[in-house]
Protein backbone atom coordinates (compact mmCIF):
# COMPACT_ATOMS: atom_id res chain seq x y z
CA UNK A 1 0.00 0.00 0.00
CA UNK A 2 1.32 3.41 -0.96
CA UNK A 3 2.19 5.82 1.83
CA UNK A 4 -0.40 8.54 2.48
CA UNK A 5 0.66 12.13 3.13
CA UNK A 6 -1.22 14.73 5.14
CA UNK A 7 -2.50 17.56 2.94
CA UNK A 8 -2.62 20.98 4.61
CA UNK A 9 -3.50 24.60 3.88
CA UNK A 10 -0.91 27.43 4.12
CA UNK A 11 -1.55 27.61 7.89
CA UNK A 12 -0.83 23.88 8.35
CA UNK A 13 -4.48 22.95 8.91
CA UNK A 14 -5.30 19.45 7.66
CA UNK A 15 -7.39 19.35 4.48
CA UNK A 16 -7.13 15.62 3.69
CA UNK A 17 -4.74 12.85 2.72
CA UNK A 18 -3.41 11.59 -0.61
CA UNK A 19 -0.89 9.03 -1.92
CA UNK A 20 2.72 10.20 -1.74
CA UNK A 21 3.53 9.93 -5.45
CA UNK A 22 0.33 11.73 -6.49
CA UNK A 23 1.08 14.53 -4.01
CA UNK A 24 4.51 15.07 -5.55
CA UNK A 25 3.28 14.71 -9.14
CA UNK A 26 0.61 17.38 -8.62
CA UNK A 27 2.60 19.57 -6.23
CA UNK A 28 -0.05 19.41 -3.49
CA UNK A 29 0.74 21.22 -0.24
CA UNK A 30 1.52 18.65 2.43
CA UNK A 31 3.04 18.41 5.92
CA UNK A 32 6.69 17.45 6.17
CA UNK A 33 9.65 17.80 8.50
CA UNK A 34 13.38 18.39 8.21
CA UNK A 35 15.83 17.44 10.96
CA UNK A 36 19.14 19.16 11.69
CA UNK A 37 21.36 17.17 14.08
CA UNK A 38 24.53 18.83 15.38
CA UNK A 39 27.48 17.43 17.30
CA UNK A 40 29.07 19.05 20.35
CA UNK A 41 31.51 20.90 18.06
CA UNK A 42 28.65 22.61 16.22
CA UNK A 43 29.02 20.58 13.05
CA UNK A 44 25.86 19.59 11.17
CA UNK A 45 25.25 15.98 10.18
CA UNK A 46 24.57 15.85 6.44
CA UNK A 47 23.35 12.86 4.49
CA UNK A 48 23.71 12.10 0.82
CA UNK A 49 20.36 10.77 -0.35
CA UNK A 50 20.37 7.18 -1.59
CA UNK A 51 20.54 6.71 -5.34
CA UNK A 52 17.36 4.60 -5.23
CA UNK A 53 15.18 7.45 -3.90
CA UNK A 54 12.34 8.58 -6.17
CA UNK A 55 13.65 12.15 -6.36
CA UNK A 56 16.76 14.17 -5.48
CA UNK A 57 18.87 11.01 -5.63
CA UNK A 58 22.50 11.38 -4.61
CA UNK A 59 22.10 14.97 -3.42
CA UNK A 60 23.42 16.22 -0.08
CA UNK A 61 20.92 17.51 2.45
CA UNK A 62 20.21 17.98 6.13
CA UNK A 63 20.35 15.04 8.53
CA UNK A 64 16.93 13.59 7.78
CA UNK A 65 13.56 14.47 6.22
CA UNK A 66 10.16 12.86 6.07
CA UNK A 67 6.41 13.06 6.39
CA UNK A 68 4.16 12.28 9.33
CA UNK A 69 1.59 9.58 8.73
CA UNK A 70 -2.11 10.34 9.09
CA UNK A 71 -2.85 10.45 12.82
CA UNK A 72 0.85 10.69 13.78
CA UNK A 73 2.22 13.75 15.57
CA UNK A 74 4.93 15.49 13.58
CA UNK A 75 7.41 15.34 16.47
CA UNK A 76 6.86 11.56 16.84
CA UNK A 77 7.30 11.12 13.07
CA UNK A 78 10.57 13.05 13.20
CA UNK A 79 11.94 10.78 15.95
CA UNK A 80 10.74 7.69 14.06
CA UNK A 81 12.31 8.78 10.78
CA UNK A 82 15.63 9.71 12.41
CA UNK A 83 15.85 6.14 13.74
CA UNK A 84 14.77 4.61 10.40
CA UNK A 85 17.11 6.63 8.17
CA UNK A 86 20.11 7.38 10.35
CA UNK A 87 19.93 4.72 13.07
CA UNK A 88 20.13 7.30 15.82
CA UNK A 89 17.99 9.06 18.37
CA UNK A 90 18.30 12.31 20.27
CA UNK A 91 16.06 14.94 21.81
CA UNK A 92 14.51 17.00 19.03
CA UNK A 93 13.08 20.50 19.36
CA UNK A 94 10.94 22.18 16.73
CA UNK A 95 12.81 25.38 15.87
CA UNK A 96 11.09 26.76 12.78
CA UNK A 97 8.74 26.17 9.86
CA UNK A 98 9.13 26.82 6.16
CA UNK A 99 6.53 26.92 3.40
CA UNK A 100 7.96 26.35 -0.08
CA UNK A 101 7.08 25.02 -3.53
CA UNK A 102 9.89 23.92 -5.86
CA UNK A 103 10.37 21.45 -8.71
CA UNK A 104 12.68 18.53 -7.93
CA UNK A 105 13.95 15.73 -10.17
CA UNK A 106 11.79 13.28 -12.15
CA UNK A 107 9.18 15.98 -12.93
CA UNK A 108 8.03 15.99 -9.31
CA UNK A 109 7.21 19.01 -7.14
CA UNK A 110 7.90 19.50 -3.44
CA UNK A 111 5.23 21.77 -1.96
CA UNK A 112 5.70 21.50 1.76
CA UNK A 113 4.75 23.03 5.05
CA UNK A 114 8.04 21.94 6.58
CA UNK A 115 8.46 21.66 10.35
CA UNK A 116 12.14 22.01 11.21
CA UNK A 117 13.59 20.16 14.19
CA UNK A 118 17.07 20.39 15.72
CA UNK A 119 18.94 18.05 18.02
CA UNK A 120 22.36 17.25 19.45
CA UNK A 121 23.99 13.84 19.07
CA UNK A 122 27.06 12.45 20.76
CA UNK A 123 27.46 9.54 18.33
CA UNK A 124 27.80 8.88 14.63
CA UNK A 125 24.86 7.54 12.62
CA UNK A 126 24.39 3.96 11.45
CA UNK A 127 22.65 4.71 8.17
CA UNK A 128 19.97 2.74 6.36
CA UNK A 129 21.48 2.44 2.87
CA UNK A 130 18.03 2.38 1.25
CA UNK A 131 17.59 5.95 2.55
CA UNK A 132 21.08 7.46 2.68
CA UNK A 133 24.14 6.72 0.55
CA UNK A 134 26.62 8.25 3.02
CA UNK A 135 27.00 10.94 5.68
CA UNK A 136 29.43 13.51 7.06
CA UNK A 137 29.73 16.04 9.89
CA UNK A 138 30.36 19.48 8.36
CA UNK A 139 30.84 22.99 9.79
CA UNK A 140 28.29 25.62 8.79
CA UNK A 141 30.99 27.70 7.10
CA UNK A 142 32.04 24.67 5.01
CA UNK A 143 28.40 24.13 4.03
CA UNK A 144 28.02 27.76 2.98
CA UNK A 145 31.11 27.45 0.78
CA UNK A 146 29.89 24.17 -0.73
CA UNK A 147 26.46 25.63 -1.47
CA UNK A 148 28.18 28.48 -3.31
CA UNK A 149 30.77 26.36 -5.11
CA UNK A 150 28.63 23.30 -6.01
CA UNK A 151 24.95 24.23 -5.64
CA UNK A 152 23.71 21.34 -7.81
CA UNK A 153 24.98 18.80 -5.28
CA UNK A 154 22.39 19.84 -2.64
CA UNK A 155 18.61 19.40 -2.35
CA UNK A 156 16.37 22.34 -3.15
CA UNK A 157 14.88 22.44 0.36
CA UNK A 158 18.35 22.59 1.90
CA UNK A 159 19.07 25.62 -0.31
CA UNK A 160 15.73 27.18 0.69
CA UNK A 161 16.46 26.76 4.39
CA UNK A 162 19.97 28.23 4.17
CA UNK A 163 18.76 31.16 2.05
CA UNK A 164 15.83 32.02 4.31
CA UNK A 165 17.43 31.44 7.70
CA UNK A 166 21.14 31.98 7.13
CA UNK A 167 24.07 30.55 9.06
CA UNK A 168 23.31 32.63 12.16
CA UNK A 169 19.73 31.36 12.24
CA UNK A 170 20.91 27.78 11.95
CA UNK A 171 23.45 28.38 14.76
CA UNK A 172 20.51 29.54 16.87
CA UNK A 173 18.80 26.20 16.19
CA UNK A 174 21.84 24.40 17.63
CA UNK A 175 21.63 26.57 20.75
CA UNK A 176 17.92 25.77 21.10
CA UNK A 177 18.71 22.07 20.78
CA UNK A 178 21.45 22.32 23.45
CA UNK A 179 19.01 24.02 25.82
CA UNK A 180 16.47 21.25 25.14
CA UNK A 181 18.82 18.42 26.25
Amino acid sequence: MEELLILVDPKDRITGCAPKLLVHQQGLLHRAFSIFVFDELGRLLLQQRAYGKYHSQGLWTNTCCGHPRPGERTSAAARRRLREEMGMSCCLKEVSTLLYREPVSNQLIEHEYDHIFAGISHCDPIINHEEAHCWQWVTLSEITESLRRAPDTFTIWFHQIFEKVGVEGIRTWKECAEFNQ
